[in-house]
């Protein structure tokens, strides 16, 4: 057992909480390292759709869980709201720590001290703060009622006393929303786990072997859910701008135009549908570069990426910037024009692989799990 999990046996009696629990998402990947942190402690969600998840934890739910709206995240985050002042809890807690990308934060137990609530931010309510990243909050009845939901947000905001984002970007849009400060402890990765096999080629089925040896042998890829704000179009831009193949990972709503844009493309898009973990491994390290034009509160996988080293070419802005360096990992885009994404990509692949490599060290799981462990126990 490491020092920090040794320590909380003098923890007192905590409680996890977090809006959700699904199968798959990044938000979950940070739950997971909480109910590693903190072994036995209670988790408390709206609802959970991974009820094998979190074996060894007691898990709790709320009343939404029992009606249709846990179906439909759009309805459920304006009763959550409500929900999370209401929890009806039996049991008496000494501290909570919340994981939180909506109303989670307002989670108020009466046992817990103000002092000794934590919320860690994926991001303020994105549908209400900034509505042109979150399509949800484009829609007339949200637009109608964001006003008060946000007064009521930062009042709610203000009860607690410590915060932490998952990056720079994140504390600053905290702080322009709530007018709360908070610091930065940037989400797990797997970094150690990832750079642990000689290659993740050897790792995948006979089938995606296939699949990948009738790739090109230099290709960008574009990783991520075929959705709009992903922007995977300029993923094929950059191809066409620097005359390198693409290989698009992923699946979602947009593949058909996807596909369409491909087939008017000056040069060869591939399509890998759904990846196993190992199969995208594979790819980012097949990769002369990984594409990552979305703006991103953090962004998960260009660390990934470059713990393989591979280097990254993102845009200048987001939280992506935290972990790209320019020159040194990769390279940051201003402006997605040809001859701006050809210099890009030529400086990109142009990079020491190794460097890249070590350049992620500091995204580690473990250093996550120290420096939560450190806040929550040691404040």
């Amino acid at each position: 057992m490491s020092p920090e999990l040794s320590r909380t046996t003098d923890a007192g009696h905590g409680l996890l909480v977090h809006e959700w629990i699904e199968q798959i998402g990044g938000s979950e990947n940070v739950l997971d390292e909480f109910a590693r942190i903190f072994p036995g402690t209670d988790i408390l969600s709206l609802w959970n759709n991974a009820p094998e998840r979190y074996t060894g934890h007691r898990v709790l739910q709320s009343r939404l869980a029992r009606t249709p709206i846990r179906r439909s995240k759009a309805l459920a985050l304006p009763a959550s709201a409500v929900v999370w002042r209401t929890l009806g809890l039996h049991a008496s807690y000494d501290w909570m720590l919340v994981s939180s990308h909506a109303f989670a934060h307002h989670a108020r137990v009466r046992s817990v001290p103000a002092d000794r609530k934590f919320v860690y931010v994926h991001s303020p309510a994105r549908y209400l703060w900034v509505p042109d990243l979150d399509e949800r909050g484009q829609s007339r009845a949200v637009r109608a009622v964001a006003p008060a939901f946000r007064a009521l947000d930062r009042h709610r905001a203000q009860e607690t006393v410590h915060f932490a984002a998952n990056s720079a970007y994140v504390a600053r849009r905290i702080e322009d929303s709530w007018q709360r400060p908070a610091r930065v402890i940037h989400p797990p990765v797997r970094v150690a786990e990832l750079q642990q096999p000689a290659s993740w080629r050897g790792e995948i089925s006979a089938d995606e072997a296939r699949v990948l040896d009738g790739l090109p042998d230099e290709f960008l890829l574009g990783a991520s859910r075929f959705i709009p704000y992903k922007q995977l179009d300029l993923v094929i831009r950059a191809g066409e701008a620097s005359g390198l193949p693409v290989v698009l990972a992923g699946r979602g709503p947009l593949e058909a135009e996807l596909r369409a844009l491909a087939a008017d493309a000056s040069i060869p898009v591939h399509f890998v549908i759904s990846p196993s973990d190992e199969m995208l491994f594979a790819l980012y390290e097949s990769a002369a570069a990984l594409v990552f034009p979305a703006l991103e509160d953090f962004g998960i996988m260009p660390v990934e990426a470059m713990a393989l080293g591979t280097p990254v070419v993102s845009r200048n802005e987001g939280g992506v910037v935290e972990s790209v360096r320019d020159g040194v990992s990769g390279t940051h885009v201003e402006e997605w024009t040809p001859t701006v994404l050809k210099a890009a990509v030529q400086r990109a692949v142009g990079l020491d692989r190794a460097q890249v490599r070590a350049s992620v060290q500091r995204f580690d799981s473990s250093r996550f799990r120290d420096q939560i462990s450190t806040w929550v126990l040691g404040t």
